[in-house]
């Protein structure tokens, strides 16, 4: 489910990344310009479980979808992130 980081970014993709990385900066206060698609929340962001629900429940929010707990189990990277939600999307 991760984004190649080597492959072109799509408009879609960076409009999403950048709306991930607000989310994230609000709710963790990382700064945005750390957030990257190859970036894992635990180890490079050190997000911890509460604040990534918390993301989850902005994200759902801000994009009108439903993350269910398995999938947010399986979300290590932002990449992965983008990519539920353009799957969602679809």
């Amino acid at each position: 489910m991760t984004i190649n980081t080597e492959a072109p970014v799509s408009a879609e993709q960076q409009e999403i990344l950048a709306k991930l990385a607000a989310i994230i900066e609000e709710i963790a206060e990382v700064p945005a310009d750390r957030i990257s698609l190859d970036k894992r929340f635990v180890d490079d962001l050190d997000i911890d479980s509460l604040s990534m629900i918390e993301i989850a429940a902005q994200t759902e929010a801000t994009f009108e979808l439903d993350i269910a707990i398995e999938e947010l189990a399986e979300l290590l990277t932002v990449g992965d992130a983008v990519e539920l939600v353009l799957a969602q999307r679809a």
